[in-house]
């Protein structure tokens, strides 16, 4: 007999601290993979990421909206906006598997139900949800680069903030990626077991974790390195700026001591 669990990851449009989150949904949450605080009510489980992705596993539609509504998603299920950013993954549990589990493009097959393995496919699931954030968040600071490269021919101090203030956003988005998702990091509970380290290596893989951040990378680099070449320019026309300053109120304390010597003023 298979038992389905359907999963459902999303990213919190607004950070709850784990206080919050307990006292709305009057749950106590307790440590499971790496950061990653979890709960078991009956047969249901919901995980929470220090990179604020909430994922609610066999839990049915209702109580997932009422879940929402709870920690103040106004969002629905079926009317989710461009800021909540959620995937939902099928999860099947099926004794006669050969395997200890298979993993296609429709849904993740259990051999047994196991805590361990919920986790680390919520652990998965919720890292490929932060990535697909920080894909839109770059897709959205390439715009903006582009846009200021075509800005950078003209010099103007506001602009010079304007560009100095967009690099400070770009480091902290670094410092978030880099930090906060461990996305190339395995937890440590793989290293003591070989089926959950293979259903994390195998889960990933079909995600493209690995691929995927090495392009937010790469994209992140670039841009990196067009406002490095934004900032040079901007640094030069205002060297420009000051050095024609300079020139102009020479030239007048010049034409000053001229008219002064011939008796002008």
């Amino acid at each position: 007999m298979n038992t389905r669990l359907d999963l459902y990851a999303i990213y919190l449009t607004k950070p709850l601290s784990v206080a919050e989150i307990q006292k709305a949904l009057k749950i106590t949450l307790s440590k499971g993979i790496e950061t990653m605080l979890y709960a078991e009510i009956n047969n249901s489980m919901i995980t929470y990421t220090n990179f604020n992705v909430l994922t609610l596993i066999d839990w049915p539609k209702d109580d997932i909206l009422n879940v929402l509504n709870l920690l103040g998603i106004q969002d629905t299920y079926n009317n989710l906006s461009t800021k909540n950013i959620y995937q939902d993954y099928p999860i099947e549990i099926n004794s006669s598997l050969n395997t200890s589990f298979a993993i296609d493009n429709q849904k993740i097959t259990l051999k047994e139900h196991s805590r361990n393995s919920l986790l680390i496919i919520s652990h998965v699931i919720s890292q490929s949800v932060a990535l697909e954030v920080y894909e839109n968040k770059l897709s959205d600071y390439y715009e903006r680069s582009r846009s200021l490269l075509d800005e950078s021919d003209t010099f103007s101090i506001f602009k010079r903030t304007k560009f100095a203030k967009f690099a400070k956003q770009l480091v902290l988005v670094r410092h978030d990626m880099m930090i906060d998702l461990y996305l190339l990091d395995k937890p440590n509970i793989v290293w003591d077991n070989e089926n959950v380290e293979a259903l994390y290596n195998d889960l990933a893989s079909s995600l493209e974790l690995k691929d995927r951040f090495e392009v937010v990378e790469y994209k992140l680099n670039s841009i990196k390195d067009d406002i490095v070449m934004i900032m040079d320019l901007t640094n030069h026309n205002h060297s420009s700026f000051l050095e024609w300053i300079i020139i102009i109120l020479i030239v007048i304390e010049v034409i000053m001591g001229l008219m002064e010597w011939f008796g002008l003023k």
